[in-house]
């Protein structure tokens, strides 16, 4: 139904076209020439002649329709196809004929009669006077006989809507109408429909109770970003919540625009399955052990060693073959017959086995690690929870630790274990070196890393980037045309974000997913991130106002990130306000090229839509928060759009591609504690002045979870070649306007300038938090520009465009 009025036009449109043409070959003609550029998917031929091309004019109106005159139909040619790094990509001639005052091509639309969909690179016109026009397309257009009606790409110039030239507008208008759809349906997947859905597809209560989730999202009790709708069947027990297929699916449906391109599936599938093979077979052989722990730390060292590789077979074959799709699983058991299996070994043990145990390393994690934004200073002593409870930590508890430093450098750990007022338990810890005071103090550490891993996954990683991202990429899609200047700015910080996140959301999120077999809360996982975006705030995700809310920097309006870091020696901090600045003078110089004062924001109907529903339904639980932004001026668009491209971009990164390097070694970032720490006259207690690397062991998680999570961390930390990095695009062609070219090479400019400064940092000697007793030297801020060919891999550095993974 959303598509009847473009389809209905663009039929009379052809019709009008092709009476009014009756020859290619009349002398009263000018030619425009042109080229597009396909990828494949892995065994499928091109589309070729099955393929055809109209153009519209951008100056010339069709009186019959109102909409830019169309050329004839052209089809799909001379296809020349050669392979890059394992894809196959055919660039096919293209040639019209025109009228002599056709004038500029504005957009095509293109018909797939064939029986494959294809992913449709890019396209380059030349009109007639030789002026190149390009189109970046990089979307699957679908068999005609699916979609029912074809499909229209816009040129790359960018117009406010208030500038669209007249031939255009129509078509904006409708563009934008029928990416909206009416809300209705399930979705197929050659559908480009984008619309907004509770977290109601977690659970699936058909199995059985215990695989019941609740709905987050549209509640005041469980609040929550919204999803990509998908429109799936309601479950039979629980008409609240979505069904989930049978098998592990990777084809759940997100718009054509929005699915991974054929080589970063392919990528994507590859890593998987190389990560899951690491899991696998392991795994398959512990369980034929009695113990299920790890019995000795060379024994978790081995994981990282090379074994002689074995075929999936038995009974692991069975069960996979009923969890997974066909293809995949006949792909992993390929798999499974060639190179041996194991991980690559973590960073935080190739230079120092034990660096992991020391306080130096343990204290330099929470700055330089990959969840640093947990760390705050005290704004006194002793602290106090959020309950409002005053800590246990005594003056008289630290004083023999101080070791020359005053009372505002205390360490010490307090652990509580909640409840009610009365049996609230509150314990705190010492450093120390030897005797059981050390092993203590090791199963503190062990503790809070446990908890500090489950909030870096389920807050940090997962609610603060990719959730909360996911309602912007769907606003922007159904508000802000193609044409739009911001719609260009911010595409490329939203590449493949909604796929990566319905994958999670399908295996990792999910009721019995990995995150609930691998982080101590377990089913409730997902309640406790809710819980958690109720204290989110949009305009904190700003890093200055981050560090000023943390006490990690004051504010200072003179300068001109706003603040002045307090702590030099903050690696997440330092860089990141260089690259934040960054982004912020790109976005700044990006946005006065358009809007010439705070009238044309106030008046850009599509800006002032899209603002409204990101408040009001993206984020739809939050609509009456005080702190949301007016969008009436270019400064809170320009702070608006820097805080969304910081988050996509560099605090993803952050948080995201040093995982494997920490968190692939489990004693270093363990994910859940099965024991608590004992007290003095306990069993257990006596069990930890026997043996305290066996007890510690013990509580560690069993093989099944530690194999699970570092296979996990593995696939999140790889970088796929297809990244497109911070300052970087996809083809220099993106936009035809010079100055925002050269404003954009400035930017780039200015990331090189800032790798250099992160390079100098790195070989400070007096910043100890740069490499610490591991020797890993931070680079989680690093842009990596010069990274162009992009070979991927675990780099432990690289900021790329988007939440791609």
């Amino acid at each position: 139904m959303q598509h009847r009025g473009l389809r209905s036009d663009l039929q009379a449109c052809f019709s009008s076209v092709q009476s009014a043409i009756t020859s290619h070959a009349q002398a009263n003609h000018a030619i425009i020439k042109g080229k597009i550029v396909i990828d494949h998917s892995p065994g499928q031929s091109g589309p070729g002649k099955s393929a055809s091309v109209q153009i519209f004019s951008c100056t010339k109106v069709d009186p019959g329709t109102g909409k830019g005159k169309l050329s004839h139909i052209a089809y799909l040619k001379n296809g020349k196809s050669h392979k890059h790094n394992g894809t196959k990509t055919t660039t096919y001639k293209l040639k019209f004929y025109v009228e002599p005052d056709f004038g500029n091509p504005g957009a095509f639309v293109i018909e797939n009669q064939h029986k494959y969909k294809f992913f449709l690179q890019a396209a380059t016109l030349h009109a007639p006077d030789n002026q190149a026009i390009h189109f970046d397309c990089r979307s699957w257009v679908y068999p005609i006989k699916l979609t029912k009606t074809p499909r229209i790409f816009f040129s790359n110039k960018s117009y406010l809507p208030s500038e669209t030239p007249s031939t255009l507008k129509d078509l904006r208008k409708q563009e934008l109408i029928s990416l909206r759809g009416d809300g209705t349906g399930e979705r197929k997947e050659w559908e480009r429909i984008y619309d907004y859905d509770y977290y109601n597809d977690l659970g699936d209560p058909d199995i059985g109770p215990e695989n019941a989730r609740p709905v987050l999202g549209g509640s005041e009790s469980l609040p929550y970003p919204r999803r990509g709708r998908t429109g799936r069947p309601k479950c039979r027990a629980d008409l609240s919540t979505e069904s989930r297929p049978e098998k592990i699916n990777l084809d759940i449906y997100v718009p054509p625009d929005e699915r991974f391109s054929p080589k970063k599936l392919s990528e994507f599938i590859g890593n998987s399955i190389r990560a899951s093979l690491h899991f696998l077979i392991p795994e398959a052989n512990s369980l034929l052990e009695k113990d299920p722990h790890f019995r000795s730390f060379d024994e978790i060292r081995g994981m990282f060693s090379s074994n002689k590789s074995r075929k999936v077979e038995g009974w692991l074959t069975k069960k996979l073959q009923k969890l997974l799709p066909e293809q995949l699983f006949k792909q992993i058991t390929r798999a499974s017959k060639g190179d041996p299996m194991r991980f690559p070994e973590p960073q935080i043990i190739a230079n120092n086995d034990l660096a992991w145990k020391e306080d130096e390393e343990f204290g330099r994690q929470m700055l330089a690690g990959i969840n640093p934004t947990r760390i705050r200073c005290l704004e006194a002593f002793p602290p106090k929870g959020k309950n409002g409870k005053m800590s246990s930590i005594t003056l008289a508890d630290i004083e023999g630790s101080l070791d020359g430093l005053d009372i505002t450098q205390p360490v010490a750990i307090e652990l509580s274990l909640p409840g009610l007022s009365s049996d609230e338990v509150n314990r705190v810890f010492l450093p120390a070196k030897e005797g059981i005071e050390a092993a203590l103090w090791q199963l503190a550490k062990a503790h809070v890393l446990a908890n500090d891993s489950a909030y870096h996954q389920l807050v940090t990683h997962w609610l603060h980037t990719h959730a909360v991202v996911e309602p912007f990429v769907i606003a922007t899609r159904r508000q802000l045309s193609v044409m739009h200047p911001v719609h260009r700015l911010l595409d490329p910080h939203f590449k493949d974000t909604m796929h990566v996140n319905a994958l999670a959301r399908s295996i990792l999120l999910n009721a019995g997913g990995i995150l609930e077999k691998t982080l101590f809360p377990g089913k409730i996982c997902m309640e406790l991130s809710s819980e958690l975006y109720k204290e989110w705030r949009f305009d904190e995700q700003a890093l200055p106002k981050d560090l000023i809310k943390r006490r990690l920097a004051l504010e200072d309006s003179d300068l001109p990130t706003g603040c002045q870091i307090l702590f030099q020696d903050y690696p997440y901090g330092l860089d990141g306000l260089d690259v934040w600045l960054a982004i912020m003078t790109w976005v700044k110089d990006y946005c006065f090229i358009f809007y010439k004062d705070d009238d044309s924001v106030k008046s850009d109907e599509e800006i002032q839509a899209w603002w409204k529903e990101i408040r009001e339904v993206g984020h739809g639980d939050k609509r009456n928060a005080s702190w949301w932004f007016e969008m009436n001026s270019r400064d809170n668009l320009i702070q608006a759009l820097t805080i969304l491209i910081w988050t996509s971009s560099a605090l993803h990164a952050s948080v995201n591609f040093g995982q494997y390097a920490y968190a692939a070694y489990p004693p270093n970032r363990p994910t859940l504690c099965r024991k608590f720490i004992p007290d003095e006259g306990t069993q257990e207690f006596a069990e930890l002045l026997i043996d305290s690397d066996k007890y510690y062991l013990k509580m560690l998680p069993e093989r099944f979870a530690i194999t699970l999570s570092t296979a996990l961390v593995e696939v999140l930390s790889r970088h796929t070649s297809d990244e497109v990095y911070l300052g970087q695009r996809q083809s220099s062609e993106w936009t035809d306007d010079q100055e925002v070219l050269r404003k954009f090479e400035e930017f780039g400019e200015k990331l090189k300038e800032i790798e250099q400064k992160i390079a100098e940092r790195n070989r400070n000697a007096r910043l100890k938090n740069r490499w610490g007793p591991a020797k890993i030297a931070y680079k989680l801020m690093h842009p990596d520009t010069s990274n162009v060919k992009n070979d991927g891999g675990i780099t432990g550095k690289g900021i790329p465009n988007s939440i791609s993974i």
